[in-house]
């Protein structure tokens, strides 16, 4: 069964957090849903935005905020597409928008404006947000994360002789500056961090986090389990050559690496059991609440180098407008107003520049210079242009009906996971090979 056959055949959600922004004399009635953010100054900041919109445009707005935990915005979000009733904006993540892209208006036009106002926007962006042709779905910062490296700068320095710093300063560099930090220099790293006690945070189950990790990684490697046009492509040499450096960094993997979840390597971090997790900064977020001195420690900067490039994987966010809105006049405006510069801002301030705005030409907000501590430490959390990097979506060399199955089923993790056991690369191959053979059937 696809993905979206599965969540259509979700039960209506229970009763929704609400806030209702009422306006004088409105002009109509409009109901958001968005993703509960992690950061609690996140919805209030929200909030006030969507406020002075809906006084400007005398709309009445109801603004529910619906969580992640146990599915919940899934839940209900197939509830309304299969009941064709309920919100006129709602938020979409990763491969949601292709799943319910034949309920979804178009955004073209839309699109087009921020597009010729804020530059070309990366390919994760289209593969996700395009179907048939057409923007299904504007995509926004709101709770977009990329998983890039967060790092002990002193514990690298000492184990591994890196100087991440001066790798990725907290000012404008060159290409040059971070030429060095490729895969094989992370796995001499991980090498020698390991033997040190301090073994880098990577998990290989098929969570979020691990689907992230490694599917860059075989990105990196231009390892292609499928093509553009569906060809199963698992069996190369590409594919081999990631599975050979995942086999040689197998060793040096934490003892329960097949177990983790996506808690495991910020729990390793924030304990000071780890030298390096890939991670948005919300590790280092709760080491600056619960173990500062570590949190002082810590330096986010962009994913190795690998053959085939710097890949930064990317969990990105969209809004997107029913069919079946009441109030789609209200809705389009809305969605072109949150997704301008000065909102987006505002936004990600307000959550210390967790949030990741799609486009590049948005990567000069002051938040990622000022945050602390130490000042600096997510300077180099969005992508910036002498990072020679993009953004990019495990899975996303092939269709999405095939990309999404695979990223469901965590099978380029559990390709790591089957080395770890002690199994050889062609029987992770072999086992691969049958498991896209059943999505394409």
């Amino acid at each position: 069964m696809t993905r979206r056959g599965a969540l259509r055949l979700g039960a209506a959600a229970s009763a929704l957090p609400l806030v209702h922004i009422r306006t004088a004399g409105a002009a109509g009635r409009l109901n958001v849903a968005l993703w509960d953010h992690w950061v609690p100054a996140g919805n209030a900041a929200m909030r006030k935005v969507v406020a002075a919109w809906a006084v400007k445009n005398k709309v009445d707005v109801e603004l529910d905020f619906l969580t992640a935990i146990g599915n919940k915005i899934n839940i209900t979000m197939a509830a309304e597409a299969q009941a064709k009733t309920g919100h006129d904006i709602y938020a979409f993540d990763m491969w949601s928008v292709h799943e319910y892209a034949d309920q979804l208006d178009p955004v073209d036009d839309i699109m087009k404006t921020f597009i010729d106002q804020y530059g070309k926007i990366g390919h994760a962006y289209e593969y996700l947000g395009v179907s048939e042709g057409h923007w299904r779905a504007v995509p926004v910062a709101w709770g977009s994360a990329p998983l890039t490296p967060c790092g002990r700068i002193s514990l690298l320095k000492q184990h591994a002789g890196i100087d991440v710093q001066s790798w990725f300063p907290a000012h404008p560099a060159t290409p040059a500056t971070s030429a060095d930090w490729t895969y094989e220099t992370q796995l001499k790293a991980a090498e020698a961090c390991q033997k040190a006690g301090f073994a880098f945070g990577f998990g290989c189950g098929g969570t979020t986090d691990s689907n992230q990790t490694w599917g860059a990684t075989f990105g990196a490697f231009g390892a292609n389990l499928v093509d553009a046009k569906g060809n199963i492509t698992v069996d190369s040499d590409n594919v081999k050559a990631a599975l050979e450096y995942a086999k040689r960094m197998a060793p040096f993997l934490p003892p329960d690496t097949v177990s983790y979840d996506d808690a495991s390597n910020n729990r390793a971090l924030i304990s000071g059991k780890s030298a390096l997790i890939w991670n948005p900064p919300s590790a280092w977020a709760v080491a600056k609440r619960d173990a500062p001195q570590i949190a002082a420690d810590c330096w986010t900067f962009p994913n190795p180098r690998g053959p085939h490039g710097r890949l930064v994987p990317m969990r990105p966010y969209f809004f997107g407008l029913w069919s079946f809105a009441q109030n789609k006049g209200a809705a389009r405006d809305l969605l072109a107003y949150l997704g301008a510069r000065e909102q987006i801002e505002t936004l990600t301030t307000a959550v210390d520049g967790y949030d990741i705005p799609p486009y590049q030409s948005m990567a000069d907000f002051k938040i990622w210079e000022e945050v602390e501590p130490p000042k600096g430490t997510v300077y180099n959390y969005p992508i910036r242009p002498w990072h020679d990097a993009e953004y990019y979506i495990t899975g996303s060399s092939g269709p999405p009906e095939i990309g999404v199955q695979a990223w469901n089923r965590g099978l380029i993790p559990t390709m790591v996971s089957k080395l770890v056991s002690g199994q050889s690369i062609q029987q992770a191959i072999d086992w691969a090979k049958d498991e896209l053979e059943g999505f394409s059937r």
